[in-house]
């Protein structure tokens, strides 16, 4: 990968430099986020048996719980859905993999919302 990188090269290079450092377990597995630009997902996930444990994304229905208008606002919704989703099945905490994506806006309100339904990053 040399020379100019569009945003999308960008994002991928950023995204293999974190996980190469951000590895989930079974006592801490990984909360990874996307972001497309109509709906945000989150998955925790246990890298060392290769397993999905809880998965949330804004596509489901959150009507009850979202809590103002826009998309940050959703994405607080998704996280604390995601953090209840895990602490039943007894993941209390994890190591937070933005993606690639700079922490701010709407991946900095998912790992909000799963900050404050109980998650510990």
């Amino acid at each position: 990968m040399s020379g100019t990188h569009n945003h999308y090269e960008r994002r991928r290079i950023r995204r293999y430099r974190i996980r190469k450092r951000v590895i989930g377990s079974s006592e801490r597995p990984r909360l990874s986020v996307f972001r497309s630009s109509k709906h945000i997902y989150a998955q925790v996930i246990d890298d060392i048996r290769g397993v999905t444990l809880v998965s949330a994304s804004s596509r489901e229905d959150l009507a009850t719980r979202v809590e103002g208008k826009g998309k940050t606002a959703v994405s607080t919704a998704v996280g604390k859905l995601v953090a209840e989703r895990a602490k039943e099945k007894g993941v209390d905490k994890v190591c937070f993999d933005r993606g690639g994506y700079l922490y701010h806006g709407r991946v900095k309100a998912l790992a909000d919302g799963a900050r404050a339904a109980g998650l510990n990053f």
